[in-house]
């Protein structure tokens, strides 16, 4: 076992306090053992105290004994700890969790201190800070302080606040005392003056770290600086070296390609993207040429992959910061959502939605995290942990989006429980996508038509998808098809029109899958029907046999019939997936739009629906010569067993009772309850928000209602008290205004008042309606994440680190941002670092 490395000094002081609490007798001698060796070590017993010990000055050793030479010393904890390794990229960005520099090891210590200099000191702005009582006064900490004091930071964890500069740069042994502000934080809220005593004079030691931060921030006067021959000539051709490798990597990430190639040597013909981009640069522009590859300096090339790393970082940096600067500290709401990459590495996705400075409600992506396991503390850790890197805290959260996982929604233990304990107003809103599309598969699964038709249609791909040459048969009639139905003038010519189609296999996860191959089979019907009939010809006996059972089924009226209900149903569905998968989609219109849609479904039920969908499906089977059944007469199943159904059924009773009923009935119920929201009470006040009709939905008291009931906190009493005539002034402005008439949903609304400048007039209307907009309906955001990473992250990009995956992905998913990043500012982050030139 690795022995721990134990400061002699440390078992000094031990040794004294011991001797304080002992008898007069002679103290054994202390023992300890080298990490390096099993030499043992005998220390000599500490003579009595002198005077300058009694004085509370620190005891000197005997004068015949070696004197330790320690470069920093720490509490009798962390001496005897071992030095620890460090990961840059998970370091604790709260200073309440922080480990002590000093355990870091010593080689490591500037990189650590580099790392959270990038990070900035901790300041949760617009964190809901506790109040404490002290002397019988409530109080608690003011953000105010961090603008007076730049070093200032604040501990959500602990709920304390922290010097920035003393912990990196403090000196333990010149200043080993007054660790208040490093050590356990600093909570005496009602003693501002403490501040200005930490900061002390110009020989304070919180001085002497500031000048220690000083001059490691500004490299310029650095030794290493003083003695480099860089000249003014060979800085420049340095900084056009390093733009253009910039250049070439920005391109890159923004199509989102890979950089290095397999081999990347002189001879080689394919040296990876990066490097043959930077060579047809240098090929076609002489300037170019002059400074990188042939021409750049051996060891100043810009070429290498840890360089490149460094940049693509900066990159994600800047781009990240341009999202929280939209942010600007305002409330926001989490769309989070787990899955494994290509290497099988689960990872976890952040999104934000808020209301930008244009009255848009947007969603950005924030980064991923990977994850151990899918529990919900280790998730809620994960978002925690990304969120305070950039000073955010869960207490700004105002909205939760999950999909239906336990481990996400779970009422007892769940990540939705977990973030509400400690901001009770992120109010959880299940994924309306994933929600639509379990109603289907319900719907799908428990009833026994549908099964049968799914399960005729899995046959039919089955025949068809097992060989090239099948899928070909079928391309060649369709072609065929279409050259016959232009003759017939049956269609019409023009862009984009009678295009070729595929059958894909309908997935429960891919939302819209199960419409797009009901209406391609009905589309390809003429055409499937004539490669069954070749296949059966021409195959094997085993083919031939499966073509022609199937062609039984697929020349059926059931067939025809449960499908084209499938058609229906799926075809007012999908309109609705795709509208609630719209980033500015706001809750209330999506509520809206299910609604709408559980109207069609029952328009469809009635007497005239029924009349009208078996006039198409009779229409169909006559132009494809397909025996059409006689409604007043007997039920003969197609393709299953008579022993199911009861004798003397009807097939009026079947096709319009069982199966055209009973669909749509069971797809209302399902989506009665699986669409509850509507039901509540949070929905109900902020529909008095709608601005459809001449805000004909408006209802003060629920507006009202919804301030003061469920975002109490965050409304003074002056602007709860406001907010009644502030909506009767609002209310009788913008049904004048000709400019707010005809508007859809509240996001067009929140656009409008931003244009008009009316949010600054009606300033609680409009923190209101953000806070409506925030709520978020779906996360396409976040499985749209995941299909970047497996284009980014793929098969042949499979080992990709956590850490690059995440900077690859925000400046690919977030390139509007990352258009408007600056060259010089990432080269200004970049030369932040230990650099071999100093510009």
């Amino acid at each position: 076992m690795k022995k721990k490395h134990v400061s002699i000094v440390a078992l000094w002081e031990k040794a004294a306090k011991a001797k304080k609490t002992a008898s007069t007798s002679t103290p054994n001698a202390v023992e300890i053992e080298s990490n390096e060796s099993n030499v043992q070590l005998a220390l000599v017993p500490l003579p009595a105290q002198n005077d300058g010990e009694k004085n509370g000055e620190a005891p000197q050793p005997d004068r015949g004994s070696p004197t330790p030479i320690v470069e920093e010393t720490a509490s009798d904890e962390e001496a005897e700890m071992s030095e620890i390794r460090v990961d840059l990229e998970a370091l604790e960005h709260d200073p309440g969790k922080r480990i002590p520099i000093s355990r870091y090891d010593v080689n490591d210590r500037d990189s650590v201190r580099r790392r959270y200099i990038e990070l900035g000191p901790c300041q949760p702005k617009n964190h809901d800070f506790k109040y404490r009582d002290i002397g019988g006064h409530p109080r608690r900490f003011c953000p105010v302080w961090f603008k007076e004091n730049k070093w200032l930071e604040y501990s959500v964890e602990k709920g304390a606040a922290f010097c920035f500069i003393c912990y990196l740069f403090k000196d333990r042994i010149k200043c080993p005392g007054g660790d208040t502000f490093v050590n356990g934080g600093w909570r005496n809220w009602n003693l501002k003056s403490r501040l200005k005593k930490h900061i002390g004079g110009v020989t304070s030691a919180h001085a002497e770290a500031q000048e220690k931060y000083d001059r490691f921030t500004t490299p310029r006067t650095s030794i290493r600086e003083s003695f480099a021959s860089n000249t003014t000539e060979y800085k420049a051709l340095y900084v056009l070296r390093l733009t253009w490798t910039l250049k070439c990597l920005r391109f890159l990430l923004h199509q989102g390609l890979a950089f290095r190639g397999h081999d990347e040597s002189e001879q080689s013909l394919n040296k990876g993207n990066f490097l043959e981009l930077l060579n047809w640069l240098a090929g076609n522009f002489d300037e170019v040429d002059k400074v990188v590859l042939r021409n750049a300096p051996q060891n100043c090339k810009m070429t290498c992959h840890e360089i490149q790393h460094e940049l693509i970082k900066c990159c994600a940096q800047e781009t990240t910061k341009l999202v929280i600067e939209e942010l600007g500290g305002q409330h926001f709401a989490i769309l989070a959502d787990e899955s494994a990459d290509v290497y099988q590495n689960e990872q976890l996705a952040v999104c934000l939605r808020y209301v930008d400075k244009k009255g848009r409600a947007v969603v950005r992506f924030l980064g991923i995290a990977h994850v151990e396991d899918t529990s919900a503390l280790t998730l809620k850790a994960a978002v925690e942990h990304m969120l305070m890197k950039y000073n955010l805290t869960l207490a700004m959260v105002r909205g939760q989006g999950y999909d239906g996982a336990s481990n996400m929604k779970g009422n007892a233990n769940g990540l939705k429980k977990l973030i509400m304990d400690e901001s009770p107003y992120a109010y959880y809103v299940h994924c309306f996508a994933h929600q639509l599309q379990l109603t289907l598969v319900a719907v799908a699964k428990e009833s026994g038509d549908c099964t049968w038709f799914f399960g005729q249609l899995g046959i039919l791909l089955n025949v068809l998808s097992n060989s090239c040459k099948k899928m070909r048969m079928l391309r060649m009639a369709q072609a065929e098809e279409l050259i016959d139905a232009l003759e017939l003038e049956e269609v019409e010519t023009g862009r984009g029109l009678n295009q070729e189609m595929g059958l894909g296999r309908p997935c429960d996860t891919r939302w819209g899958s199960h419409y797009k191959t009901v209406m391609h089979v009905i589309s390809m019907y003429p055409a499937i029907r004539r490669v069954l009939v070749k296949i059966g010809k021409e195959y094997t006996t085993a083919e031939a046999q499966a073509a022609m059972t199937m062609l039984t089924s697929f020349r059926s009226f059931e067939f025809v019939f449960m499908a084209h209900l499938m058609q229906e149903i799926f075809g007012y569905t999908e309109d609705l997936s795709r509208a609630l998968q719209k980033k500015d989609q706001d809750i209330v219109n999506a509520m809206k739009l299910v609604d709408l849609t559980k109207f069609h479904l029952q328009c469809l039920r009635e007497e005239e629906g029924w009349n009208g969908f078996l006039e198409r499906v009779t229409s169909f089977c006559v132009k494809y010569n397909i025996k059409v059944v006689d409604m007043e007469g007997p039920y003969y199943p197609v393709g299953r067993p008579k022993r199911g159904f009861y004798n003397g059924a009807m097939n009026y009773h079947r096709f319009h009772v069982d199966m055209f009923v009973s669909v749509i009935d069971r797809q209302l119920r399902e989506l009665n309850d699986r669409f509850d929201e509507v039901n509540t009470e949070l929905l109900s006040c902020m529909a008095a928000f709608s601005p459809l009709n001449s805000f004909a939905a408006y209802d003060q008291v629920k507006l009202v209602t919804l301030a003061t009931k469920f975002y109490p906190k965050d409304f003074t009493t002056e602007e709860l008290s406001k907010l009644p005539w502030q909506l009767t002034m609002y209310i009788s402005h913008v049904r004048r205004d000709e400019r707010f008439k005809n508007l859809k949903n509240l996001c067009e609304l929140s656009v409008k008042l931003v244009e008009t400048e009316k949010d600054d007039q009606y300033h609680v209307v409009y923190k209101l309606l953000k806070l409506v907009l925030i709520l978020p309906v779906a996360t396409a955001s976040v499985e749209r994440v995941f299909s970047t990473m497996n284009f980014v992250k793929n098969k042949q990009r499979n080992k990709m680190g956590d850490q690059y995956l995440n900077n690859c992905l925000v400046t690919f998913i977030e390139r509007e941002f990352f258009s408007q990043v600056k060259d010089q500012d990432i080269i200004n982050l970049f030369q932040q670092g230990d650099r071999r030139v100093i510009l």
